[in-house]
């Protein structure tokens, strides 16, 4: 996800997100390179988190690099793709590699086939100075023929249907967690603060984290303006998974973009 407030967030983050489909999302994304960048290789994940589409992604047999400004998440993301077994790739080398970095000013000299940025990664840039520079990042890193693929919180959809406090309570790996997320939205900014509140009680006691998430709803004209400041196009755009046209009821979009 890509912030150094991520770090305390780290040890926890897998536990709190293990209901996403990462293996149902993957062969979604894979579909959609297929389908834009056919024969594409070379994949850098932008903001990685703890590397579970990464590892997803390496299975299809992709040499995928992660980046993440959060070094405690690039630590994670590093001990589970060694954790994965020897044989789930065809050779040693598919496993993913993970670096720091920040999507903003990111660059390491090569240009990739296919760049992604996935679970809202794009809507915590939430100034128009920090997208800018998360489009110029991409248009550096891409080659000729790649195509930027990510998701974000789409505007009508945060508008039709505002987010709303909720609580999580979940248990493993010995630890019992609560997470209450308050949403605070600043309708002229398009941005909606969600207050984290993470209590996490185990063997060695218990630990309390706040965190404010600060998410940038996107809208599909200001998205093609963003790419065309890049010199990038829109190739499409859809619900995220379901692939349908993006609808009032769509929380989540996913764009698929190229060169102009």
């Amino acid at each position: 996800l890509g912030m150094s407030g991520f770090d305390a967030y780290a040890a926890y983050y897998d536990l709190l997100y293990r209901d996403k489909d990462y293996a149902g999302e993957a062969p979604y994304v894979h579909g959609l390179l297929q389908r834009h960048a056919p024969g594409v290789h070379d994949v850098l994940e932008l903001g990685c988190g703890t590397g579970a589409h990464a590892d997803e992604m390496a299975l299809y047999g992709y040499e995928v690099k992660g980046v993440d400004l959060s070094a405690a998440m690039v630590e994670r993301a590093e001990a589970r793709a060694a954790a994965l077994p020897p044989g789930a790739f065809s050779d040693t080398a598919s496993r993913p590699k993970f670096s720091q970095g920040d999507l903003r000013d990111y660059r390491d000299g090569r240009q990739y086939g296919a760049l992604l940025a996935l679970f809202h990664v794009i809507s915590y840039q939430t100034t128009n100075v920090d997208l800018h520079a998360a489009m110029a990042t991409a248009a550096a890193n891409l080659a000729p023929n790649g195509v930027l693929i990510f998701d974000c919180w789409y505007g009508p959809g945060v508008l039709t249907d505002p987010p709303v406090t909720r609580v999580r309570r979940l248990s493993g790996d010995g630890v019992e967690i609560t997470r209450i997320a308050e949403p605070q939205h600043f309708p002229n900014e398009n941005r909606v603060d969600v207050h984290y509140e993470v209590s996490v009680e185990g063997p060695a006691g218990a630990e309390r984290i706040r965190e404010t998430h600060p998410m940038r709803y996107l809208f599909v004209p200001e998205i093609d303006l963003l790419l065309e400041s890049a010199g990038l196009c829109r190739l499409d755009v859809q619900e995220w998974v379901t692939g349908v046209d993006p609808a009032l009821s769509t929380w989540n979009i996913c764009v698929v973009a190229g060169r102009k």
